[in-house]
């Protein structure tokens, strides 16, 4: 079977972290060994903005697949309204080519609703090829609430072949924004259990300099992320010290409410922490905390208790699907730094065993996601009109 995975929301060699998830699901899917993979991931082009895109080579190889990086258009204040037909109009030539230079995929693996999956659904259409669109947060618990993208996104449900969401909460949102019951399957993200690991604890927290009890969130440092409840939680937390790792527009305001709060020498920056460096972090971390006000599944959930570390999240949609069992973690009775402190102080007064949070992570490999993918692809592309001419490959 041959795919096109179509997204914006994919690293590249100067953002290697960027949308990494999407990646991660590609690269275990190729690794099952009935899939062939190619990947066309755009990346915005503004004069005098997005400057960080713009160090993307224009193609590249990850992991063994062949990534192109076309330019699409974009404006700040307006690119929410003309980012698919741009995306699709950067698009349309590069897939063009693709299949004339003998890459004639089956099927387009899209990721996020909006605008990507819109304009894979027109890219489809064009090249007559079945669309399935992933789902993956903000693209349907905040995009839908302007009017033309919610008109797009509705029409994308229709148009696509299949619709994958990474949590339950989103296969709710789908169907409240008109998709047929049994069109979205939910097919979470997994977490690669030999890079996130239970590793020698107390040699890493030596190397790391880290002593006593010890926070940490994973993250960009944006409003989102919910980093000023957890910075605000610890006058209430003495003794703890907390470890924030990822950069953003946050950090100023951040550092000035510890300095105000008097927290300021149990805060550490870490700044962008390298995804392969992560798991150093989780297993030095007595507690991960996700203080978020959305979130699709986040990937940090997942490879923290891989590492061993209970969670204390906030009570947002999809959190109960990770932090359920006693082994996993807490839930916040509400998003306050109030909430939060007494979170942590439940959990830390009753810690599960960290071999038992280890084993409740391997219940959340890959297997099932690839699984999930490999068979919804193969009922879409038996249903072709024109029968399944990738079924000799498979």
């Amino acid at each position: 079977m041959k795919i096109l995975t179509f997204s914006s929301l994919f690293p590249n060699v100067a953002m290697p972290s960027f949308g990494v998830f999407v990646e991660n699901r590609l690269r275990h899917l190729v690794e099952s060994g009935e899939v062939e993979a190619r990947v066309v991931a755009p990346v915005p082009w503004c004069p005098g903005a997005y400057k960080n895109y713009q160090a993307a080579p224009a193609q590249e190889i990850r992991h063994g697949i062949e990534v192109v990086h076309p330019r699409y258009l974009t404006a700040p204040g307006i690119g929410m309204y003309i980012q698919p037909w741009t995306l699709y109009r950067a698009a349309l030539p590069v897939l063009r080519r693709i299949i004339r230079d003998g890459y004639d995929f089956d099927l387009i693996d899209a990721h996020y609703f909006y605008p990507d999956g819109v304009a894979a659904t027109w890219l489809g259409k064009a090249l007559g090829k079945p669309v399935v669109i992933t789902s993956r947060g903000t693209d349907l618990t905040l995009i839908p609430n302007y009017g033309l993208p919610r008109r797009l996104i509705q029409q994308g449900i229709k148009d696509a072949d299949g619709l994958i969401t990474v949590s339950g909460s989103l296969r709710d949102k789908l169907l409240e924004l008109g998709a047929p019951v049994d069109k979205p399957r939910v097919l979470r993200n997994g977490v690669d259990l030999g890079m996130f690991q239970p590793l020698d604890r107390e040699a890493i927290r030596a190397r790391l300099g880290i002593t006593g009890t010890t926070l940490l969130s994973v993250g960009y440092l944006i409003p989102r992320k919910g980093n000023e409840i957890t910075v605000g939680a610890l006058p209430d937390l003495p003794d703890v010290t907390l470890l924030l790792a990822g950069t953003g527009e946050d950090e100023g305001m951040l550092r000035k409410l510890a300095a105000d709060l008097g927290v300021a020498d149990r805060v550490r920056f870490l700044g962008a922490v390298a995804h392969h460096d992560l798991a150093d972090y989780y297993n030095a971390a007595d507690i991960l905390v996700l203080a978020s006000s959305r979130e699709g599944m986040a990937n940090v959930l997942l490879e923290a208790i891989a590492c061993g570390t209970p969670i204390v999240g906030s009570p947002i949609p999809g959190m109960d699907e990770v932090v359920d069992p006693p082994e996993s973690g807490v839930i916040m009775t509400s998003r306050t730094p109030k909430a939060c402190a007494e979170a942590v102080a439940k959990l830390l007064a009753n810690m599960p065993d960290r071999a038992a949070t280890r084993a409740y992570a391997e219940s959340l490999s890959w297997d099932a996601t690839t699984k999930g993918q490999l068979d919804l692809f193969r009922d879409i592309l038996a249903k072709r009109p024109d029968g399944y001419p990738g079924q000799a490959r498979v």
